[in-house]
Order: structure tokens, then sequence, then C-alpha cells
């Protein structure tokens, strides 16, 4: 079942969306962009913690 806070053509996992609401609110439309990004170049279709982790190592944190 997809969110609909969430992308409508990517699956997000219940843990990679914990995971970006971990991010703060003024922070989170860019990096959920981003992450999404990354899902994409890889051809995923579906977002998981690892996809998230990876983003988050790019941006450096």
């Amino acid at each position: 079942m997809r969110n609909l806070n969430f992308s409508d053509d990517l699956y997000w996992t219940p843990q990679a969306q914990a995971k970006l609401r971990m991010i703060p609110f003024f922070a989170r439309p860019q990096a959920r962009q981003r992450i999404e990004e990354i899902a994409r170049a890889a051809e995923l279709e579906e977002v998981t913690i690892e996809i998230v982790e990876q983003a988050r190592a790019e941006f450096g944190q």
C-alpha cells in the first residue's frame, strides 16, 4: 500500500519512511527528492532504508 505523503511512483518501506521522518521537516522535501533520485538511478521501484542511508552518506551526515 502506498502512502500518499510519499512518491506516487516509488514505494517507500516503513523503515525508510521512519528514517525520512527523522530528518528535520525543513530539509525533508530536498532529502526525499534526492533519495528518490538515487532509487530511480539504480532502477529501483522501492525506497529502502539502505537507499536512505546512501543518500545520508552523500549529504555528509
